[in-house]
């Protein structure tokens, strides 16, 4: 998928002005479209004026009112800059990408039974957690991960649950810094198991 990054800026009216950005961070999934905004405190006429835009990794560094980028390298810190009042100031755009996870069963023997959860694509790299029907952790194997060489992680891990009483266990993968969570649920009755 494709990250579009439309960036605006904002003015309207008089002298010694400051140039205002948001010093929060902007949070965004890979193709969706984003607006960086700045503007002049107190609003100034700038008609007139150069305003550029910049991204120091990029080559040319150089950003125009619209750039397209392409999925997590998009990621970054960019510049407004404004000549006339020798002023830049940095806005923080960190993106994300995100997958439901897929689980299934391994194994189904002696009162046991073994589930597999993978999500594929995340970014940045997410925590795997299994839980029980009260929300609770279970104990689990390690979670691996692997990242691909478009730096997007894969992450999978095992668990085996009793089946001794109905239960629903869930996979949930998650991000923090991008605030973002997946999962996926299978009820495990006594006898047959059926994915949600």
């Amino acid at each position: 998928r494709t990250l579009y990054l439309f960036i605006y800026f904002s003015v309207v009216d008089e002298v010694q002005s400051l140039l205002i950005c948001s010093q929060q961070p902007f949070i965004a999934l890979a193709g969706d479209d984003v607006i960086l905004p700045c503007h002049l405190e107190p609003a100034t006429n700038t008609r007139f004026w150069k305003v550029v835009w910049t991204k120091p990794d990029l080559d040319p560094k150089y950003i125009h009112v619209h750039q397209a980028g392409l999925n997590i390298s998009d990621t970054g810190q960019y510049w407004c800059l404004l000549p006339p009042i020798l002023t830049e100031v940095p806005v923080q755009l960190i993106v994300g990408s995100v997958s439901t996870p897929v689980m299934e069963v391994i194994s189904n023997i002696s009162g046991t039974l073994d589930l597999q959860c993978e999500s594929k694509g995340w970014y940045p790299e997410p925590e795997l957690l299994w839980l029980d029907a009260e929300g609770k952790i279970l104990s689990a194997g390690p979670t691996e991960t692997v990242r691909g060489p478009d730096d997007l992680h894969t992450v999978s891990s095992r668990v085996t649950v009793e089946k001794r009483h109905s239960n629903n266990i869930t996979c949930r993968v998650q991000q923090r810094n991008i605030n973002q969570t997946r999962e996926t649920q299978i009820h495990v009755p006594s006898g047959n198991v059926s994915e949600k």
